[in-house]
């Protein structure tokens, strides 16, 4: 199986009612826990790398360990750029083997996001990839995202179909209350997604595929983990699963996550570093943070994105 652009994923899922999982990737280990999770439930995969993994990891390194995960699994598997901000990077990726990548223009006015996202998709369909577009601003910070909830905007539908015509993107993200990084919610209030502009968009927008990004879940237990071995983390109450699956039912096709791995790994490193303190041997904690990525990410295809048995 070689690298695949997420066209047909999402033609399927959109007919399917469910979602593909757009996994943050960055080491060797997240990568393995994650595709050793979609091989063993046959689940399509969307592997996404941010500008900061990128600096991070090393290009090649990051699509030798992915071509590895693919000879591995022999799934079908998309890598894409998660939040590009400029048309130089996003052609670095798709020259550098890229099968998708994301222009994220939100932070522009409407006139200069669709001109700087027409300018990606001309060049990313000349190499025949795909292109995910933003209209709407998430709040919170992960990697060079920062996004004040002053500045955040919600998506608005009168705008999608114009911006989806003048771009030729292949799909598009949209801002209906998830929010980028591990705080999302505080404790006592009601988390809400704005299932209304879900519901606007899908009508303007016929079968086309629709993005959630800042969708993880934040799940308490390695929250507690982390801050019972030495962490300092506030209580934060993610995005309710049951929303996640309901709009991977409707026009969602794509959900990103990526702050639950992040916890997952962290919580348990802690963990078995303040059960082990004589412990040297990187091999030893980072064995079962793999193996808590990977049931996550089993978790996660299962019960939130429905797209076991897909691949």
């Amino acid at each position: 199986m070689a690298l695949v652009t997420s066209k047909e994923m999402f033609r399927k899922a959109y007919e399917g009612g469910y979602a593909i999982g757009a996994f943050n990737v960055n080491n060797m280990e997240i990568i393995q826990g994650i595709t050793e999770a979609a091989k063993e439930e046959q689940a399509p995969l969307i592997l996404q790398v941010s500008s900061g993994a990128r600096k991070y990891a090393n290009h090649t390194y990051l699509m030798k360990l992915i071509e590895a995960a693919i000879i591995e699994t022999d799934l079908p598997i998309c890598v894409h750029l998660d939040h590009g901000d400029t048309f130089e990077l996003c052609k670095s990726c798709i020259d550098g083997g890229f099968t998708s990548v994301m222009i994220d223009g939100s932070h522009l006015s409407f006139e200069e996001n669709i001109a700087l996202t027409k300018r990606v998709v001309e060049y990313a369909h000349d190499h025949g990839v795909v292109v995910e577009g933003e209209l709407g601003r998430l709040a919170g910070v992960e990697d060079e995202i920062k996004v004040s909830h002053e500045d955040s905007s919600y998506t608005d539908p009168e705008q999608v179909q114009e911006f989806v015509n003048s771009t030729g993107v292949d799909s598009l993200a949209i801002a209906i209350g998830t929010s980028h990084g591990a705080y999302k919610f505080k404790p006592g209030t009601q988390p809400r997604l704005r299932f209304d502009i879900l519901e606007e968009v899908e009508r303007r927008l016929p079968g086309f595929p629709i993005v959630l990004h800042g969708a993880s879940s934040v799940v308490p237990e390695f929250v507690k983990m982390i801050n019972e071995n030495g962490g300092a983390m506030p209580d934060a109450i993610g995005v309710p699963e049951y929303m996640l699956r309901r709009a991977a039912s409707m026009a969602v096709c794509k959900i990103n996550i990526d702050s639950d791995l992040r916890l997952a790994m962290t919580g348990t490193i802690r963990k078995y570093l303040a059960e082990n303190p004589s412990h040297f041997d990187p091999r030893q904690y980072l064995k079962p943070a793999r193996q808590a990525i990977k049931e996550m990410v089993r978790h996660k295809l299962i019960d939130v994105l429905g797209c076991n048995g897909r691949a």
